[in-house]
């Protein structure tokens, strides 16, 4: 019987073979798990396919094995507040039986109907009232919202969120999502806690880790591992795509159809996204950034005929995005890989649209 291919193009779903942002995972626990934590929320942000989910998924494992830990995940468009007292409720056999013996949450259909109790109205008391029944068990609660993005039931959640951590009550969040969807939450008036909590950025993989395993998993040299380590610039995603593509053909040395299978995946399930949520100036400045993987801004400027002003707009953008890496001083390089391939490809198509319109 064949051996499972180890590498998975699934978003979200941890394979049997990838790296663990451990040193993101190490910190979170370790702040989190503490007698006294110091922070009680926290922010991972990156581009699609950096690994979010999966790090995020390897933190709620590591709780959800500790009898003293309630994880409990959400979605962003829900009512946040509704939902979290649901999930408590049907979840939680302790808190089952404490609403149903003290709480007539029948206003808002959870629960047994407490006849000699009123119903309550507000949803903040209620959750207030469930987490001091956790304190008083010795439980904490780990609430987790993936693909967060600004929603009513996002921010209201992160008001009462402010209000419950300055109560001193168990609660604990930590919100995935792109680069441009924390920072909409951020610039929420209102939210100033939300911007201050501890943010981490998926940055590349380790190259030296990924031709590590590409030599153990695949059987590959050394030489020709770490050729593919570089082709995935430590992008999270195309690891996973490349390593499964290597697995499926059974072979030793990268070919043109294996690295054409790359460039399909990663266009399809990334970049058209990418791309088609670009503003038309970061486009057009794309268009000449891809002629080189690095490029100076003078350079840029130069070729474009612009100047810095008409530049730093669409740099911002490109930068915040996690498309270009503007750290080094003067210099732009494109971060994702063969995205130099994919918009060269994309501008001419579009270019030949245009001519036959």
């Amino acid at each position: 019987m064949a051996k499972k291919n180890p590498y998975t193009i699934s978003f979200g779903k941890i394979p049997t073979q990838f790296i663990n942002r451990n040193s993101i995972i190490d910190s979170i626990t370790e702040a989190l798990d503490s007698d006294v934590p110091d922070e009680q929320a926290f922010k991972l942000t990156g581009i699609r396919g950096t690994g979010k989910t999966v790090t995020l998924t390897a933190i709620e494992r590591y709780f959800r094995e500790r009898k003293d830990w309630i994880v409990i995940g959400l979605r962003p468009d829900s009512d946040v507040m509704s939902d979290l007292v649901s999930n408590l409720y049907s979840t939680v056999p302790a808190i089952t039986k404490f609403v149903d013996a003290n709480l007539n949450l029948s206003a808002f259909g959870i629960g047994l109907n407490v006849s000699k109790k009123s119903p309550a109205t507000s949803m903040d008391y209620v959750l207030k009232v469930l987490l001091r029944e956790l304190a008083s068990d010795g439980k904490r609660l780990l609430v987790t919202i993936d693909e967060a993005r600004k929603t009513k039931g996002v921010t209201d959640f992160i008001q009462e969120f402010q209000i419950l951590i300055r109560e001193e009550l168990p609660i604990n969040v930590i919100f995935a999502g792109l680069y441009e969807d924390i920072e909409s939450i951020e610039n929420t008036d209102g939210l100033t806690f939300f911007l201050r909590a501890t943010k981490y950025e998926m940055t590349p993989l380790n190259i030296t880790y990924i031709t590590g395993d590409y030599q153990k998993t695949l059987g590959l040299s050394r030489e020709e591992a770490e050729k593919l380590a570089f082709i995935t610039k430590g992008y999270a995603f195309a690891y996973q795509v490349l390593g499964k593509y290597m697995w499926d053909s059974g072979k030793k040395e990268l070919t043109d159809d294996i690295l054409m299978k790359f460039d399909d995946v990663l266009a399809e399930k990334v970049y058209k996204k990418i791309w088609s949520e670009l503003a038309p100036n970061d486009k057009w400045f794309m268009s000449f950034l891809v002629k080189k993987d690095k490029m100076s801004a003078n350079e840029l400027l130069e070729i474009t005929k612009k100047k810095h002003s008409e530049w730093s707009i669409p740099r911002a953008r490109l930068s915040e995005k996690g498309i270009i890496d503007v750290r080094t001083r003067g210099v732009i390089a494109v971060k994702l890989p063969r995205f130099n391939e994919f918009v060269k490809a994309q501008v001419a198509l579009e270019n030949s649209v245009f001519m036959r319109d």
